[in-house]
């Protein structure tokens, strides 16, 4: 009796323990289901604002600054350099003084060749007199045919010898003036390859001195082919303007104009050439040097731009975040026309005046609230000579690339 009053006791604590559980684990599911959800944290990100404007229609490339002119200056004659009348390195004028040599010799020949034509000269007026006097002989019948022709060819000859004595005589006072070299163009003189006292021979080799013309200077660059029909098209409404930039050169680019399109396309490359010309009045640009090239076409009005940052690549194309006014955002397709200096020129899909994500897009998903931690009113574009010309420049032609020309 005892051992079922303890069995049955022992069932009721057992029983009352099951109902406490109950009701501790009932009690919790319902304060759960009354909590809220822990909310979403907005993500920080930057914007910048979509903008409308003039941009330009450009070529890049990469070029070399070439002289405007080249002058090797070599000797015509052959003989002692006597004089040199300048420092390598030099900037010298057209017709300035550079070289002497020995002049004895060639004002011994002058004086040669001067006194043979006076002799030939003498001789000449004496066989003309001569034939004058045997013609009126001739015609009294006092002396023959024969005669008077030997007179006549003699003077003749002698006519002739004159005429080659004045050439000898010029050739002489040329030679004379070879003996002082001058400055056929402006321009920086070089290295001295041959030096004062030396015996040098005429069109010998080495050159005496080089002479560069840097006021003005080219820039030389090549393009691919599929420019060319816009090249053309746009140089004919006038001057293309081209702009030099310098590696490491804080001073901006040089400005100049486009000067010369080569009259074939090189079909080994697929390229054609083509010349800037630059006043380089400060002399900013040296022969030999490599600069990055832009080639202007022209200036496409009221063109959408943002940031290249903002671009994102998805499955269905490119695409941007817009910021809504309620600070979430929404992914929108857009089409792009082309990469100008760290900016997108965008054909459609947004409008002036809306703002775009332009750092923290990873995070973000259509309808995220978004915290902006600096808003740039202006597209941040990079600094021209900051990238590489094969990443700066869209494919496909300009005008296939340019709206609202």
């Amino acid at each position: 009796m005892a051992t079922e009053i303890i069995i049955v006791n022992s069932i009721q604590r057992f029983v009352s323990a099951l109902a406490v559980l109950a009701a501790i684990l009932l009690l919790s599911s319902c304060m759960g289901s009354k909590a809220a959800p822990p909310a979403t944290p907005a993500v920080p990100v930057l914007e910048a604002v979509v903008e409308q404007k003039i941009v330009p229609l450009q070529v890049r490339a990469i070029g070399a600054v070439e002289a405007y002119s080249n002058v090797t200056v070599k000797t015509q004659i052959t003989g002692e350099l006597t004089g040199v009348y300048f420092r390598e390195g030099d900037d010298v004028k057209k017709g300035q003084l550079l070289f002497a040599l020995d002049k004895r010799p060639f004002e011994a020949a002058l004086k040669q060749a001067e006194g043979n034509l006076a002799r030939d000269q003498a001789q000449a007026e004496n066989a003309r007199v001569q034939a004058k006097r045997y013609q009126e002989l001739f015609t009294t019948g006092v002396v023959s045919k024969e005669q008077f022709d030997q007179l006549q060819s003699t003077a003749d000859a002698l006519d002739a010898a004159v005429l080659a004595d004045k050439a000898a005589v010029e050739n002489a006072r040329v030679q004379l003036v070879y003996c002082s070299i001058h400055s056929p163009i402006n321009g920086r003189t070089g290295p001295l390859m041959i030096h004062q006292g030396n015996m040098i021979k005429a069109n010998d080799t080495p050159f005496l001195v080089s002479i560069n013309q840097i006021e003005p200077i080219y820039a030389t660059f090549t393009v691919p082919e599929q420019y060319l029909a816009d090249i053309k098209k746009y140089s004919a409404q006038g001057k293309l303007a081209v702009q030099a930039i310098i590696p490491n050169d804080t001073r901006g680019p040089v400005s100049g104009w486009l000067s010369f399109l080569d009259n074939s396309v090189d079909q080994t490359t697929g390229t054609i050439k083509l010349k800037g010309e630059f006043p380089n009045t400060d002399r900013r640009l040296w022969p030999g040097q490599f600069v990055d090239v832009v080639l202007t076409l022209m200036q496409q009005s009221n063109a959408i731009v943002i940031p290249s940052q903002a671009l994102q690549n998805g499955q269905q194309g490119q695409f941007v975040f817009v910021v809504k006014p309620d600070l979430t955002v929404e992914p929108r397709q857009v089409v792009l026309n082309r990469n100008n200096d760290g900016q997108a020129v965008i054909d459609k899909g947004l409008a002036a005046g809306e703002r775009v994500i332009i750092d923290g897009q990873l995070r973000l998903v259509p309808g995220s609230k978004v915290q902006i931690r600096e808003a740039a009113t202006t597209p941040v574009g990079r600094p021209e000579a900051a990238s590489s010309p094969a990443q700066r420049s869209a494919p496909g032609s300009p005008s296939e690339r340019a709206k609202g020309e």
